[in-house]
């Protein structure tokens, strides 16, 4: 019978990473010690400190993510609005023919 894989979340891992790099025990206790693979905390800690530079990045980026997602929102209800028109112009037009 299979074994269903573990899903662990964000804040699981940031922590397993954190203690890695802290430097305090060894790849191999931390692993013992949170129950995953030597080769996952290897996995985390370098994910977290390829990506430590992107947490010190100016507010812009996130700013621009809302500021992008509202945008977007206003298109849609645009792209709605003008559908509707089209599709009450084209019943009209039928008239004219």
């Amino acid at each position: 019978m299979p074994r269903k894989r573990k899903s662990h979340s964000g804040a699981f891992k940031a922590q397993v990473a954190l203690a890695a790099l802290k430097g305090d025990k060894t790849v191999n206790e931390l692993a013992a010690l949170f129950g995953v693979h030597p080769t996952m905390v290897h996995a985390w800690k370098k994910q977290l400190a390829d990506n430590a530079e992107e947490l010190f990045t100016s507010g812009a980026s996130k700013t621009s993510s809302a500021e992008h997602e509202a945008l977007q929102s206003q298109l849609y209800e645009q792209i709605g609005r003008l559908k509707t028109e089209l599709d009450w112009l084209k019943k009209k037009a039928v008239r004219f023919d």
